[in-house]
């Protein structure tokens, strides 16, 4: 069987980091943090990388990013555009209505459905996983008989941001898989106790160990034609509204709903950070550094 492939969501546009984030650099010899989940994605038995971008940053991510891969990485590029997928009467609506950015997670995976014809693992170009999750997810995509889906769920606490609130999928675990995932667009600690800030203001107290998605997913070839009919239902009748999104870890929970795979909740002990806010940047290129130091990872890292 193929071996796994790893799909990177890189075509954010960063509106609360106020930057491209997937083209920042991080390490000792400018590796941005794709980098680093690309690199312990080789290690974990994964063979190709598909790149999800933008038309409009493609020749800064090949220069910054790509140019230090060639070579050492079998990679492929998908495009993930505001009209890419939409019915053109919608794709319109949207124009008129001023939308400037695409639909979301799930919109950006099936912009590389074309280029997936394995097992894929699917992650946020921004985050660092750590490698023993590449290990984990690997080893269960590789399997002969893969059926169900994964997740790499991670503690809610290690994931906050001290400049702002965040959005986390909070995810319930039963008898080892996942039966809920509910996204949650502005949790935040006020006092030491973590809430989230529902839309009309009201609070909800969350557990410090709650498992979250950091949209770290495995999934089968066959659940590309059920996220298909998920965004064509979610386009016909939100893609006309400014700031709509289509989320993965909602798709994750209509497909649980419905029977269509079950998703494995994978224990990896795995450390986790991100750069949400331009303030994070600095604790990430520490962290980094000292991995570096501790030799976890080479530097330049793409010898």
């Amino acid at each position: 069987m193929k071996k796994p492939i790893l799909a990177v969501l890189a075509a954010g546009m960063g509106s609360r980091y106020g930057g491209l984030k997937q083209m920042e650099k991080f390490g000792k010899a400018g590796e941005v943090l794709l980098d680093y989940s690309v690199f312990d994605a080789l290690r974990g038995g994964f063979e190709k990388v598909v790149f999800i971008i933008r038309h409009d940053i493609e020749k800064d991510f090949r220069e910054i990013v790509l140019s230090r891969m060639e070579g050492k990485v079998k990679y492929d590029l998908a495009f993930q555009d505001l009209d890419t997928l939409i019915p053109p009467a919608i794709y319109a609506e949207a124009k008129k209505a001023g939308r400037t950015k695409p639909w979301g997670t799930a919109h950006a995976l099936l912009c590389a459905a074309d280029k997936l014809d394995a097992p894929f693992a699917v992650l946020n170009a921004d985050d660092f996983y750590g490698r023993e999750a590449f290990d984990a997810i690997g080893k269960f995509l590789s399997s002969s008989d893969l059926k169900d889906s994964a997740i790499v769920p991670y503690k809610l606490e290690p994931t906050l941001s001290p400049q702002g609130t965040v959005a986390r999928g909070v995810c319930e675990i039963k008898d080892g898989y996942l039966s809920q995932v509910e996204e949650l667009t502005a949790i935040g600690k006020e006092n030491g106790a973590i809430f989230n800030t529902a839309p009309d203001g009201a609070k909800r107290k969350l557990a410090a160990d709650s498992p979250v998605s950091m949209n770290f997913w495995g999934f089968p070839l066959s659940v590309l034609p059920h996220l298909k009919k998920y965004f064509d239902d979610f386009i016909a009748v939100s893609g006309k509204e400014l700031k709509s999104e289509c989320f993965l870890p909602k798709a994750a929970d209509w497909f649980i709903k419905n029977g269509y795979t079950r998703i494995k909740a994978i224990t990896a002990d795995s450390e986790w950070f991100g750069v949400t806010y331009k303030e994070d940047r600095e604790a990430a290129i520490k962290r980094l550094n000292a991995l570096t130091t501790q030799g976890v990872y080479p530097s330049p890292l793409w010898k």
